[in-house]
């Protein structure tokens, strides 16, 4: 099992999240490309730690909304759209490069996350980007999703992805952030989640159904309160099951 993070999306002098920590935690790390957050330096310094660790790299892309933090829909025309992820996996791989490692796969990020589940012309504009871009990446997604299916059509990698902290619906969605509940911040229910997950192939929704889900990735949020510790549970309570930990990129 992948364990993975939404890594470098501090902006200059604010701070979002620790990072150094977690890269000696997760396998794989989601960095921010600048349009939800981040700036040269934190993707340069992101990238370092990450390579330090040996984490695997991913380009975290976004709607171009630092103001929203990425978290809201924006009606962007598909072909900005495309150009805009192209855009944003350019500027992480130059960094990249640089901090002598390299962009392995993509993971959009909230809102787009999100919308690209069901919008499908978003969703083909986010696949045509990385078919343009590099076939090589894979791309990591809720299953299920028409992103996926697209991806897949298109001959790209899909990896799909379990939210540690979050909360599923009985269709296996998330729970939407305005909803109560919707965030778990229990570190030691989350570690018992994923051990279920990964041992047993369900999740427990937010009306207590467990229903069945396929993950090759766990995503801890670095902006979760607590992250640091909810990803050393979670990390530590998979390897205690017997569940090894490794990059799936």
């Amino acid at each position: 099992m992948d364990l993975n993070s939404d890594s470098g999306e501090s902006f200059s002098n604010w701070t979002m999240g620790d990072d150094a920590t977690m890269m000696t935690i997760v396998s794989s790390a989601n960095i921010a490309c600048g349009f939800h957050a981040s700036d040269p330096r934190v993707m340069r310094e992101t990238l370092e730690a990450a390579a330090a660790n040996g984490v695997s790299v991913g380009a975290h892309v976004a709607y171009r909304d630092l103001a929203n933090f990425g978290r809201v829909f924006v009606d962007v025309p598909p072909a900005e759209l495309r150009d805009a992820v192209i855009y944003q996996m350019g500027a992480l791989r130059g960094m990249a490069q640089v901090a002598g490692t390299d962009v392995r796969y993509v993971k959009p990020h909230g809102a787009l996350y999100n919308t690209i589940v069901h919008h499908e012309e978003q969703a083909q504009a986010v696949v045509d980007a990385i078919v343009a871009f590099d076939s090589g990446l894979a791309l990591l997604c809720l299953p299920g999703s028409a992103v996926e299916r697209l991806a897949r059509e298109a001959g790209l990698r899909t990896v799909r992805e379990a939210f540690a902290d979050r909360a599923y619906t009985a269709e296996g969605t998330l729970v939407s952030r305005r909803i109560e509940g919707s965030v778990i911040h229990d570190a030691e229910l989350v570690s018992q989640r994923m051990v279920q997950l990964a041992t047993q192939g369900t999740v427990t929704t937010i009306d207590g159904e467990a229903i069945p889900m396929e993950a090759e990735s766990i995503c801890v949020h670095g902006d979760t309160a607590g992250a640091v510790e909810i990803a050393r549970k979670v990390r530590d309570a998979l390897v205690g099951a017997g569940v090894e930990i490794s990059p799936f990129a």
